[in-house]
């Protein structure tokens, strides 16, 4: 399962634990390794980055102890292949096995023992990606960020999801003008959105008030969403709710752990992304932005450099070298 896959972005094979982790320090996150066997130069690793997502496959050959203090500002889906791969963290211990995976946290710090047959892949997701493709799915992000479970998922009973990895790892190793043109960033973000629905995290206990016990606030979204063009303000939006703009706030605060204005804002980048990257009718970033009533164009630039990692200009420029 998976194990064919990163051939093309061979870093090292049969070398030195020493040498992989070096590598690794450098592209996946900081760790340091101790050898629990007597060391063999059976060690391999492939790497490549992939639309801001790194994607890497990983055997050290031997059994070692993997100590990582700080995983900071990246998510980890660690996929195990092969072999098993123990976590201990300071309040539990997890033991996976071949076709299972968990998703790791910013800032946990864990202790990994691998068997000298594990072989893992890893995919390192920086923080601001997966909140942005949260923003962009949901409306909103947890106050706290997105923080998974500690939630074992076997792989090979997962088709869905094992079909999404699949994918990306194909078009990782596509080198074609059709890739590098933007495809590679619907592929991530299909994947982003399904490891928050496979699995378990804040997001989920954060989007039921709003989108299902809410009326209010269901009344507030639909009418951003189909007035999305309009100079909208909060106190349009309170009058539609029947609230006051005091009582809005609130609303907002507690279940979007955001405010109405840059809800309305994000939901604008989100739209005016979305005609950059696939309407043929839209030819002009000015002209998309005043569409979507942002009329301070240096602050729009900057705010959607933000949330997509790159400038409106850029997302236009992709998808008129596909037309």
């Amino acid at each position: 399962m998976l194990s064919e896959f990163l051939n093309h972005a061979r870093v090292c094979f049969n070398t030195t634990p020493d040498e992989v982790s070096a590598y690794v320090n450098r592209h996946v996150g900081n760790h340091n390794i101790s050898l629990l066997s007597t060391p063999t130069e059976t060690s391999r690793l492939s790497f490549c980055e992939f639309s801001d997502i790194g994607l890497s496959r990983i055997s050290y050959g031997n059994r070692l102890r993997v100590s990582c203090p700080d995983l900071e500002n990246v998510y980890h889906l660690q996929v195990v292949l092969s072999g098993e791969c123990q976590w201990q963290f300071n309040d539990s211990r997890v033991v996976l096995f071949g076709g299972q995976a968990l998703m790791m946290n910013p800032g946990e710090k864990m202790d990994l023992i691998y068997s000298a047959d594990c072989e893992k892949l890893i995919i390192r997701v920086p923080e601001p990606v997966l909140s942005s493709t949260c923003m962009e799915h949901l409306g909103a992000v947890p106050r706290s960020g997105v923080r998974f479970d500690r939630q074992v998922v076997d792989v090979s009973q997962s088709r869905a999801l094992l079909s999404f990895i699949e994918a990306v790892l194909h078009e990782a190793a596509e080198d074609s003008d059709m890739c590098l043109g933007g495809l590679s960033r619907h592929y991530r973000d299909l994947l982003l959105r399904k490891l928050l629905n496979t699995f378990h995290s804040n997001v989920l206990d954060f989007d039921q008030p709003a989108s299902i016990k809410d009326k209010t606030l269901e009344r507030v979204l639909r009418h951003i969403d189909h007035n999305i063009k309009e100079d909208l303000t909060v106190e349009e939006l309170a009058q539609v709710s029947g609230i006051s703009v005091r009582k809005l706030y609130y609303l907002f605060t507690r279940y979007f752990a955001t405010t109405p204005k840059l809800l309305i804002k994000q939901r604008k980048l989100n739209a005016i992304h979305r005609d950059l990257s696939s309407n043929p009718s839209i030819r002009n970033v000015t002209e998309a932005a005043l569409e979507y009533s942002f009329t301070h164009l240096g602050r729009f630039s900057s705010d959607y450099r933000k949330v997509f990692g790159e400038l409106p200009s850029d997302t236009l420029k992709r998808r008129e070298g596909r037309d």
